[in-house]
């Protein structure tokens, strides 16, 4: 079978006109059974002959650039890792290895990688594309933190490099390991021939990957790979041969256009859709299945999304306020409101995902069902540990088998325990903090009216925004008038620059594969801590500021990634925001990414084999590649 006109027409409207005839031109001569078809979120990238990936710009990564083109030292699966390991070392032919006073850190590289124009990787690619970010931290992504960072870097010979670093950091190795991007590796022999490297469009990309850019629609709605003749030469090859001879990224338009596609088979892997969307397709497509066998079929990438409350604002600053906010909400009315009962919920600072479950869940479940608060009248139990089962009940009259029935399956997919709505004990915790309660109306200690704005991205994130709705609900008719305000554009820059107040998003994002916090921890030291109304860098959009929050991120960084402490001090931390509530925290981020195994078996999936997140945009997609097999193959 051929792609045809037909297909350029399905392929969500990508082409119109003069374009179709480019299209099936593009297409033509590829067999559909030999071309992968996933979607890119980014949609349409607005400067698609750009492949400078190391360069700030709106969009133009999850083309498959860093999916299938690109590679760096070291990965860690967000979920279980092929062969259930999470770590790999990629590029590295070992771990990090760091001097006793973590201000030295040598990578031995795999020998006998090439470049997709047969040119060998070397160290002196590694050292080039260390100095390139450091001169221009301004024009590259990663140059101020290369910059902060390291003091020299050199390459003894050819495998091996060694990192000098300004200060002692046990964790500097994060910059070149993937969680869901890194620090890329550039082609020195390149880069190294361009006046301004930050300027350079870098077209055609030069790959350390197994694919090689085939072509692109200069309108930026698809992008197509072809699997290189000498993938052997690469760092994949180790776990065998990528299936997918081509593998295409292309906006397929929006979520009705994405189920349409895959009901007709021309889109193998939805990124993600609607959670009515991804109900309908699965229904009605028998081939089409998510995550999850069964319901909710997302996958929970390791992020947490939350009610990021802004700390340093007077009505916030006290944590019996935030606590008496996390106590007026009914999460089982936000999970059906925004999820449609298909969240994972989480009560902890921490996503439901990955290997957290046994690292911070499964463990702390007793200490969460003893945690006390003192309302100012009384001590209550505010966790509630039967929400997850409890949200389960509630769907399985409608939704029947496809509601599992088993306790640890139930914890997987729905969650385990949130906090109990208890509006007395709001209501206490708001006495206690100074507010008064007059007409049903909550005055703060200075007298005027307790009112919260909650920003969304409105219906550029529509599961979010509908949590920030039924949240802003609830608090108004406890007498804390509230409302949202989409903002599809500014929501993250005003939260990065203090100006919200409450917003739907999240400032935890963890390794998923690894139980070390430092992913996000590290940033949360008071030493980062900007002032009101000033910029802040991630991840601390909280802006919440503890001297013990401070002890612990500082021990984390005295002590070796793998070292056993970092997961006791993990712990710690969850307790301490537990008791602080600096934020909201409500549930992983389900993605509905829908997979078709119409032409392609061999996907991840919970059950079976969790070897990687199937979203299309994470680096760690090239893993796929050695696993997906044309269906019907032996």
């Amino acid at each position: 079978m051929r792609i045809l006109t037909a297909l350029s027409l399905a392929l969500g409207g990508l082409v119109l006109g003069q374009q179709a005839q480019a299209a099936e031109d593009f297409l033509a001569g590829i067999p559909r059974n030999q071309v992968l078809i996933a979607e890119n979120p980014e949609g349409t990238v607005t400067d698609p002959s750009n492949f400078n990936l190391w360069v700030p710009k709106p969009n133009g990564t999850s083309t498959g650039l860093q999916q299938l083109c690109m590679d760096t030292l070291w990965y860690i699966d967000p979920d279980q890792g092929l062969n259930g390991k999470v770590w790999d070392n990629s590029l590295a032919a070992d771990k990090p290895q760091y001097n006793k006073d973590f201000n030295e850190m040598t990578v031995k590289l795999r020998p006998g990688i090439m470049w997709s124009d047969g040119v060998e990787f070397t160290a002196d690619d590694v050292v080039y594309t260390v100095q390139t970010l450091m001169a221009d931290p301004g024009g590259f992504n990663d140059g101020a933190r290369m910059a902060a960072n390291v003091d020299t870097v050199s390459a003894p010979d050819k495998d091996t490099v060694v990192f000098k670093l300004k200060k002692p950091n046990s964790r500097f190795h994060a910059a070149f390991t993937v969680r869901w991007s890194a620090t890329w590796i550039m082609p020195k022999h390149v880069f190294e021939k361009q006046e301004k490297p930050s300027k350079y469009n870098f077209n055609p990309p030069v790959c350390l990957g197994s694919y090689k850019l085939k072509s692109f629609d200069p309108n930026g709605a698809w992008f197509i790979w072809q699997r290189r003749d000498d993938w052997q030469k690469t760092t994949l090859a180790r776990f065998g041969e990528p299936g997918p001879n081509y593998v295409a990224y292309i906006d397929p338009g929006p979520p009705d256009k994405r189920v349409i596609l895959q009901q007709n088979h021309q889109l193998d892997i939805i990124h993600d859709t609607s959670p009515e969307g991804a109900f309908a397709l699965i229904k009605s497509s028998p081939t089409s299945h998510g995550w999850f066998k069964g319901f909710p079929y997302a996958h929970p990438d390791p992020t947490l999304p939350m009610v990021v409350l802004n700390d340093q604002l007077e009505k916030f600053k006290n944590p019996d306020v935030r606590w008496a906010l996390a106590l007026l909400i009914d999460m089982k009315a936000v999970d059906m409101a925004s999820y449609r009962g298909a969240a994972t919920i989480s009560a902890i600072d921490v996503p439901p995902t990955g290997t957290y479950p046994h690292y911070y869940f499964e463990p702390m479940e007793q200490w969460l069902k003893d945690f006390t608060i003192d309302t100012g009248k009384r001590t209550i139990h505010p966790y509630d540990p039967n929400m997850g089962k409890e949200i389960a009940d509630m769907l399985r009259p409608s939704m029947g088998a496809a509601i599992p029935k088993d306790p640890q399956a139930i914890a997987a997919a729905f969650g385990r325990g949130w906090w109990k709505q208890d509006p007395q004990a709001a209501a206490e915790l708001l006495e206690k903090a100074g507010l008064k309660e007059i007409g049903g109306k909550w005055m703060l200690p200075d007298g005027t009216p307790f009112t919260i704005t909650i920003s969304t991205e409105g219906d550029n994130r529509p599961v979010m925004t509908r949590a920030g709705s039924i949240i802003a609900q609830q608090w108004t008719q406890a007498g804390i008038d509230s409302k949202i305000d989409a903002l599809p554009t500014a929501m993250w820059s005003n939260m990065f620059n203090g100006q919200n107040e409450a917003t739907m998003a999240w400032t935890v994002e963890t390794w998923g594969g690894h139980p070390d916090l430092s992913f996000f921890l590290d940033s949360w030291h008071s030493q980062f801590l900007s002032d009101p109304g000033k910029f802040q860098p991630p991840r601390n959009w909280q802006r919440w500021k503890d001297p013990e929050l401070d002890k612990i991120i500082e021990q984390i960084r005295a002590i070796d990634f793998d070292d056993p402490k970092g997961i006791e001090l993990g712990q710690d931390f969850v307790k301490l925001a537990v008791k602080n509530m600096p934020n909201i925290p409500l549930m992983s981020y389900n993605v509905f990414t829908i997979m078709d195994s119409t032409y392609w078996t061999g996907y991840p999936s919970a059950e079976t084999d969790p070897y990687t997140d199937p979203v299309p945009n994470w680096g760690n997609t090239k893993y796929m590649m050695v696993k997906l097999k044309p269906a019907g193959a032996q």
